[in-house]
């Protein structure tokens, strides 16, 4: 999918649009069809507020609701600057279990909603790795989900460096604590709290959530929406926090969650549930943020080229 977004940033950078359309979206759209790029079921680029290409492959539609997987998170960090921004939430600095578990101490009750915004927690938690004790598919089975994430063990060689993050790790159930902690905070169930503030502004329709055995929303992911509501999405973090001249999120946390606050990979930096990299074709390269999720689901935002770029796939 990365391979596909670089495509398209290419067409974001021809001379016209008759050169996008006689040179490349012919051969793109052969490439899709035939499966080379994986199972790709959405994808559309936004240009300065205009949708410059849409198109449906396999099983997508314009009406479909795509199951975005991880990339999900990215809305909960969006929450989170929200209910900062009102005083919900005092800070990231705050301590999820001060709340929810009061009796934790130790290393577990200095966890801050930096270090679940950053994935450096001290938690045992690494969906890359099936035998971690907080590994998601561990999760799903359980009744409660909050019990579970909060009873994940601390890491042993867990420090922190001179910035004061942990090693990344990434984590599931801890996107799913940020949620549990702004409901609590809020009063408002999670699903709830972003209909209301984020989506009914930003004119996105129904969506559907994943919910625990007990009803507990899932804010670490596996929300099915629209490919068309990604997109407004994606505009608002690219605009500030501004959406249509409305502000929804606020300037400070637009531009502190966008910052690379630890190294994920080693071609991938980490904000608070967004990634960043250099996304390179032919000889250009330009640096997006992107909200990712399994399966080949992305959402680019390329400042430098002013465009969104949405992707879903069942890869």
């Amino acid at each position: 999918m990365i391979r596909l977004c670089a495509a398209l940033m290419t067409l974001l950078t021809l001379a016209t649009p008759a050169q996008a359309e006689t040179l490349d979206l012919a051969r793109l759209e052969t490439i899709l069809a035939s499966g080379k790029l994986g199972k790709v079921t959405s994808v559309i680029v936004e240009q300065g507020g205009i949708i410059k290409y849409e198109k449906y492959f396999g099983k997508g539609g314009p009406e479909v609701r795509n199951d975005i997987r991880s990339a999900a998170k990215s809305i909960t960090a969006l929450a989170i600057g929200q209910a900062i921004g009102d005083g919900t939430i005092d800070s990231v600095d705050d301590r999820p279990w001060a709340l929810l578990m009061p009796q934790a101490n130790g290393p577990k009750g200095e966890i801050t909603l930096r270090d679940l915004l950053t994935m450096s927690s001290a938690l045992d938690c690494n969906d890359w790795t099936p035998k971690s004790p907080g590994n998601e598919e561990k999760m799903y089975p359980k009744r409660v989900w909050r019990d579970f994430a909060l009873q994940i063990p601390v890491a042993k060689d867990y420090v922190r460096d001179t910035k004061g993050f942990g090693r990344f790790s990434y984590c599931t159930a801890g996107a799913f604590l940020l949620g549990q902690y702004l409901q609590e905070r809020s009063g408002i169930r999670f699903d709830h709290f972003v209909e209301q503030r984020l989506f009914a502004p930003l004119g996105i329709g129904a969506v559907k959530w994943k919910r625990s055995p007990s009803g507990e929303v899932q804010s670490g992911g596996q929300l099915e929406i629209r490919a068309r509501d990604l997109v407004p999405l994606g505009r608002l973090v690219l605009n500030g926090g501004i959406y249509e001249g409305t502000r929804l999120v606020p300037a400070a946390w637009i531009d502190e969650m966008l910052i690379p606050h630890v190294r994920a990979t080693g071609i991938d930096d980490y904000g608070y549930l967004w990634w960043l990299r250099a996304f390179r074709s032919a000889e250009r390269s330009v640096t997006g943020w992107y909200m990712s999720g399994n399966g080949g689901n992305k959402v680019v935002i390329l400042p430098e080229l002013d465009a969104v770029i949405v992707m879903t796939a069942t890869n």
